[in-house]
């Protein structure tokens, strides 16, 4: 780095170190518009007077480049605002203005005519400078937002896939919509979770919910049944449907010596015979 680089740095630092006050009370107000309320000015005050100062020190140090060793707090901060925004489900531009918006107050005061130590070029580059910051801004966000989705989704998996004790030693899984690789191993370790700490040894898995089975859908509930198995638990497939039925026919599907039924109700009948549970079925005669 020349020193004429370096000597423009400290000129933008103490540019925006003398006029901090002014230029962060500018910043949050410009930064709280589009917020809409969503967080008050006290908060964010609080906020962007820690990063002002991190700010300076960064672009003092003479570099212009954000991936810099320079800017690595700065960085931080900005990725820790980010994360925290995604997670209270602010959208990217607010989550960017936050940034962007410091720009617009530096330039307030230049139109004003108070730009002494500052040059037209060292504004140019703290504007290219920001424009970058608020890009990282971003690309955090988006990282963090689809953290927050992915979460979601697993939490979704398994508030869709319970397992039911149905009786004493018996459990089902019935299962609703769609069955991928992904929720099969969620199938999976719930229902081996649920058989070591109960000891049951029948299990019954439910598709009566199931939209539509296919060679790979078959395949998932072969690995289920199978895991189940080592774990020493009989496991029937139940709501096998007329038109399931044909498709099975028709892909030459082979479920082998699993026990299939066609509802969940026979099923548990099937399961509690297995158990050694006698079941009576009584008949109400009424004369006419």
């Amino acid at each position: 780095m020349v020193a004429g680089d370096v000597d423009n740095a400290d000129q933008l630092g103490s540019f925006l170190a003398e006029r901090a006050d002014l230029l962060i009370r500018r910043w949050v107000s410009l930064a709280a518009e589009p917020l809409r309320g969503r967080m008050s000015e006290a908060e964010l005050d609080s906020e962007l007077r820690e990063v002002f100062p991190v700010l300076v020190t960064a672009v003092t140090s003479g570099s212009r480049d954000t991936r810099a060793e320079a800017y690595g707090p700065l960085r931080a901060m900005l990725e820790q605002m980010s994360r925290s925004r995604a997670r209270l489900g602010f959208t990217p531009t607010e989550t960017a203005a936050a940034v962007f918006a410091l720009k617009q107050a530096v330039f307030e005061q230049i139109d004003q005519g108070d730009n002494s130590g500052a040059s037209v070029a060292d504004v140019v580059a703290f504007s290219v400078l920001l424009d970058a910051l608020g890009l990282w801004t971003f690309e955090c966000y988006a990282r963090a937002r689809e953290e927050v989705i992915t979460q979601q989704a697993e939490q979704l998996l398994e508030l869709t896939t319970p397992v039911v004790k149905l009786w004493s030693g018996v459990l089902a899984v019935p299962l609703v919509g769609t069955l991928d690789s992904a929720r099969t191993q969620v199938v999976m370790e719930k229902l081996l979770e649920a058989l070591v700490d109960t000891g049951a040894e029948q299990a019954i898995v439910d598709i009566t919910g199931v939209l539509a089975v296919d060679t790979q859908v078959a395949q998932h509930l072969l690995k289920t049944v199978m895991a189940a198995r080592l774990m020493g638990a009989e496991c029937t497939i139940s709501g096998i449907r007329p038109q399931i039925a044909q498709t099975i026919v028709d892909l030459g599907i082979e479920f082998g010596d699993i026990t299939t039924k066609a509802s969940l109700a026979d099923a548990l009948l099937h399961a509690l015979r297995k158990s050694g549970v006698d079941v009576v079925t009584r008949s109400n005669n009424r004369m006419g």
